[in-house]
């Protein structure tokens, strides 16, 4: 598996956040996007994702796949995206059936599990901590195989030890194959390439 950005350029508001930017990045590596507040981090990594147009270039994932490239990628970013009044479990059981829709997937208690979140499973979303709300989002990753993950500030508000975790699970998935674009300030503790954004838009 290969993704390639050839040219990238996204323009929003009338004005042009990037241009000309191109990357590969293969099965098995992962990609780390830096640069200050308004370079374009989260912005590349929404218009990785489909959701923002391109103004010019080209993205492609090679071998060809019955399935969009939307369809292969999982995009967490800075909103948790998490329904308040459903409890931990209940939010990520929609998420499990809305991302396995007609291919079946993991259940959500084994995410649940993974991320500690079992002992606040029941728990309304409204009542966890910023925290526990980041970790119950990245949860999503777990209920459903999609080979590209797309995180945009992937440690914001986690503790040392959840830190540590999360940049394991991140590992584990590299190390099985898949691909990884994490835009962030913090260090990952992460064998990965540097893709650094220029001016601020």
């Amino acid at each position: 598996m290969r993704l390639s950005a050839s040219r990238l350029s996204v323009e929003r508001g009338g004005r042009i956040v990037f241009s000309g930017l191109s990357f590969a990045i293969e099965a098995g590596q992962s990609l780390i996007v830096t640069g200050r507040n308004g370079a374009g981090k989260s912005t590349l990594l929404r218009a990785l994702a489909g959701l923002l147009p391109l103004a010019q270039g080209d993205l492609s994932l090679t071998p060809a796949s019955d399935e969009t490239l939307a369809e292969q990628m999982h995009f967490i970013g800075h909103a948790d995206a998490l329904k308040g009044a459903l409890t931990v479990a209940e939010n990520l059981s929609f998420y499990a059936a809305l991302l396995n829709s007609g291919r079946g997937g993991a259940a959500p208690a084994p995410a649940l599990e993974a991320f500690g979140l079992g002992p606040i499973a029941h728990l309304p979303a409204a009542y966890l901590s910023a925290g526990q709300r980041r970790r119950a989002a990245l949860a999503r990753l777990l209920v459903a195989r999609r080979p590209i993950w797309l995180l945009d500030e992937p440690l914001t508000a986690l503790d040392a030890a959840s830190q540590g975790f999360v940049t394991q699970i991140m590992r584990a998935h590299a190390s099985d194959g898949g691909v990884i674009i994490a835009a962030t300030h913090a260090e990952l503790d992460l064998p990965a390439a540097k893709l650094r954004l220029g001016a601020a838009a």
